[in-house]
């Protein structure tokens, strides 16, 4: 399938700076786009303006097309006339300036038609194009609708034929998709409530950066801790940085703080476990950018439990050494290591995640002993001193989630076959 990509807007409200190349979330909005759809589109063709826009396509690595569109006043639908030389029977339309999710584009690319939401939940809808419907096909669209029943995301999947209708409208100062789309009365399809954004002003720019780190968040993994307290300063973190830095560097610089807080443990326990703390929110960082940014990588995964494990180990040893507790401790650094290699195993064995199991997901979100959780109370105790009792604690509610963990799996798997 081909995909055109139209992007030759003069981004008046945007200072005449392309849109389409803004970074948002690490990325360039159309890069972004290329980059989900690539494993569904053969070739893309570039409707464009600006030359600035032209030399960033041509580095994508994608095979494409240019056509160039000298009069972007004529409007999106003329951008896509321009294109029908070089389209297939079926094909993909999108737009230059909007942000997806790669949930979204998932889901849109099984469809056909017009692609709307009936739940918009990240767009101002006094903006959008809404859209009315009739047995299911477009019949008006169009941003002063008052009654509506979908709004336009500005993705669609069409019949090469929509161009039949395009001589209705060829003499027209301005050529709207949404009228084209109305006359041809296209049938509306649903992606429901995923992230979205039309892009057109440097707010828009703000939010949609702000947006991408949230719903970039893998709150199933998560423990209590994380998400009641290390999620709302992580993702804080991450809107900042997402454009400055990989998420590599940013795993590299949560593990250099991790074992810092060791070093500072000697010198002062109490202030060693607030840093191992801070080390714990900063680690949801990476993840967070890699995701957002669309930059995860098993590597990069690989590498950040490891350093986990090895930041983990320095701090309870330390901590260990230093207050002359040593039975408790290696009861909970075993089973710290246990609560880890539990879950990674079964990932290694059957292939998915664990938390992706509803019915494990459920009960294991309400059992103590993540590591977030962990390194919490271990900062809580350094503070007041009762090592002893940490160690026997965090041993305590390692171990029951590993046996849990361990209970859980073996029924499920036995339950399969």
């Amino acid at each position: 399938m081909k995909a055109v990509v139209l992007a030759a807007g003069k981004a008046i409200r945007m200072g005449y700076k392309p849109k389409a190349i803004e970074k948002v979330a690490g990325v360039e909005i159309i890069g972004r786009t290329v980059k989900l759809l690539s494993p569904y589109v053969e070739e893309f063709i570039f409707v464009i303006y600006r030359k600035e826009v032209e030399e960033y396509v041509r580095n994508l690595g994608v095979k494409f097309r240019i056509v160039k569109n000298d009069m972007p006043e004529k409007g999106n639908g003329y951008s896509l006339y321009l294109a029908r030389e070089l389209v297939d029977e079926r094909f993909i339309v999108v737009m230059g300036d909007h942000v997806y999710s790669e949930e979204f584009i998932n889901k849109a690319v099984k469809l056909e038609g017009a692609i709307c939401d009936r739940k918009p939940r990240f767009i101002d809808i006094s903006e959008a194009t809404k859209v009315k419907l009739k047995d299911g096909k477009i019949i008006k669209a169009g941003k002063e609708i008052e009654d509506y029943d979908c709004v336009d995301t500005g993705f669609f999947i069409l019949e090469k034929n929509i161009f039949n209708l395009f001589d209705f409208f060829v003499k027209d100062k301005e050529i709207k998709l949404s009228d084209v789309i109305s006359r041809a009365g296209v049938k509306a399809s649903f992606v429901d409530g995923e992230f979205w954004m039309d892009i057109d002003t440097p707010e828009d720019l703000k939010r949609a950066n702000k947006l991408l780190i949230k719903v970039s968040v893998k709150g199933y993994e998560d423990g209590m801790i994380s998400r009641l307290i290390n999620r709302k300063i992580s993702t804080k973190i991450s809107e900042i940085l997402v454009n400055r830095i990989t998420p590599m560097s940013m795993t590299i610089f949560s593990f250099i703080i991790g074992i810092l807080s060791s070093a500072v443990a000697v010198i002062n326990l109490g202030i060693g476990g607030i840093i191992y703390q801070i080390s714990s929110i900063l680690d949801g960082v990476d993840g967070e950018i890699a995701r957002a940014s669309l930059k995860t990588s098993k590597i990069g995964g690989y590498v950040d439990s490891i350093l986990d494990r090895i930041v983990d180990f320095t701090f309870l040893t330390t901590v260990s050494i230093i207050s002359n507790v040593f039975i408790p401790a290696i009861f909970a650094i075993f089973g710290t290591v246990m609560v880890s290699y539990t879950t990674e195993k079964y990932k290694a064995e059957f292939k998915e995640s664990i938390y992706r199991i509803a019915k494990f997901r459920h009960i294991l979100r309400y059992i103590p002993g993540k590591r977030d959780e962990r390194i919490f109370l271990i900062m809580l105790f350094c503070l007041i001193g009762y090592v002893e009792v940490m160690f026997w604690l965090i041993s305590f509610i390692s171990f029951f989630r590993f046996f849990t963990t361990l209970f859980l799996v073996i029924r499920h798997r036995a339950e399969s076959y």
